[in-house]
């Protein structure tokens, strides 16, 4: 799969794209940033890590009084940048405000810029609290990500951000094993990971199915979430770190 494919298919090749939810926003933005064969930048609105030295881009951290202005200054020289301004706890950055991000894209002439919008701490599954997520205003498309590995695992805080909000969500006791159906719940709902989505594009991606039982899970769930809901026509099956990070594409039955 070439790099313009993945970004057709997460619709990830112009204007501003947000990730939510749970299970490698960061590794999927990432690699659309990689793969971008234009003016690209990645950032957040929310904490994120520092940038990793592999990274395929210009890394900048600035303060929030001259962020905007660093960031057109660098894209003069720099066809893709990584931005974020710096925090008091090691090993981590503050993300832009919204209007930031918006200012950013348009004065450094990105065609994309990719925005963390959520924090999961690392967990495969999550739902959003009331002041969640922290999506930018206008953004084309949301990535509203959650990982198949959690199909099959108990509802807890090992697996799970905020495990009382995906309860509320999905109809799982805490404790219980999560199914596909729990987890096209969560995609499908309004209260899950189509929270504050607006007019933006959606796009459900199931990470992290890297092996055959995990594939088939998740094309369980992605089938149940399209029946639920009609405001998305697909659902991606993914692998972000794998060679070939798409695993399959299930789309709305026509008719």
């Amino acid at each position: 799969m070439s790099g313009t494919e993945l970004l057709d298919i997460l619709g990830a090749r112009h204007g501003i794209v947000c990730a939510v939810g749970a299970g490698g926003k960061k590794t999927t933005l990432y690699r659309l940033l990689a793969a971008h064969p234009g003016r690209a930048a990645f950032t957040s609105t929310v904490f994120t890590y520092t940038f990793p030295d592999d990274l395929a881009a210009q890394a900048l951290v600035a303060p929030p009084q001259s962020i905007v202005a660093e960031v057109e200054q660098a894209a003069r020289t720099h066809a893709k940048l990584a931005f974020a301004c710096p925090s008091e706890k090691a090993g981590r950055l503050v993300g832009l405000t919204s209007a930031q991000v918006v200012e950013c894209h348009q004065r450094a002439g990105f065609d994309l810029t990719l925005v963390k919008a959520d924090g999961a701490r690392m967990r495969l599954i999550k739902a959003p609290d009331v002041h969640e997520p922290n999506l930018v205003a206008g953004a084309a498309t949301v990535l509203a990500l959650v990982s198949a590995r959690v199909i099959g695992l108990p509802l807890t805080p090992r697996c799970a951000h905020r495990p009382e909000r995906v309860a509320a969500v999905t109809g799982a006791v805490e404790g219980e094993v999560l199914t596909p159906l729990h987890v096209a719940r969560l995609i499908a709902s309004a209260d899950g990971l189509l929270r504050g989505v607006g007019e933006a594009r959606v796009v459900p991606v199931i990470n992290m199915a890297e092996s055959p039982a995990e594939h088939v899970a998740a094309r369980h769930a992605a089938r149940i979430a399209l029946d639920l809901s009609d405001r998305y026509e697909r659902v991606v099956i993914a692998a972000m770190r794998a060679e070939q990070p798409i695993v399959e594409v299930v789309e709305r039955a026509c008719g």
